[in-house]
């Protein structure tokens, strides 16, 4: 780790910016449109080590794809009902609430967050003439960004240890 003055430059830090970079090239170079979901679902899961992204990496997979296919099911109702604020005024909370039991039932707390982060996403930017493939679009990036998380996290090495001055 590196210090300048107070502030901190660890590997952790560089592994996540690396993360991040390659999140982008391969949106590029595949030309899968914004890295966002890809690059906080990166973020989210480098960890101290790999199995520790591993670990977070499956709390965010899992929560993603509750958010998503609750977004995608939403948008189905809501596009069957007729677009309407107060489906949205009271369903968005619901699905909210919804999202919220079923993490916790499941045992994916740790999920909680990225699954209704995932809903909201989702429903609020989702085209209601292709809701299912734009989930399933939009769950493909977290794969991809927590995959990359984990391989740079198992690949790149952490700085050496300082040994103990005698």
């Amino acid at each position: 780790m590196s210090t300048i003055g107070n502030y901190r430059l660890g590997m952790r830090t560089i592994k996540t910016a690396l993360a991040v970079a390659i999140c982008i090239l391969v949106f590029h170079f595949f030309d899968r449109g914004a890295p966002m979901i890809a690059c906080l679902s990166a973020i989210y899961a480098l960890r101290e080590n790999w199995k520790t992204s591993y670990a977070f990496g499956k709390t965010r997979i899992l929560g993603n794809s509750i958010g998503a296919l609750t977004a995608t099911a939403f948008v189905l109702i809501q596009h069957f009902l007729g677009e309407t604020f107060w489906f949205e005024l009271i369903g968005v909370p619901l699905a909210v609430i919804f999202i919220i039991v079923l993490c916790d039932r499941i045992g994916n707390n740790p999920g909680i967050i990225g699954a209704t982060a995932a809903f909201l996403i989702i429903y609020y930017t989702i085209p209601l003439d292709n809701a299912v493939l734009y989930a399933v679009q939009r769950l493909f990036d977290t794969f991809i960004g927590t995959f990359i998380a984990i391989g740079v996290n198992r690949l790149v090495p952490a700085f050496p240890k300082k040994s103990a001055k005698k």
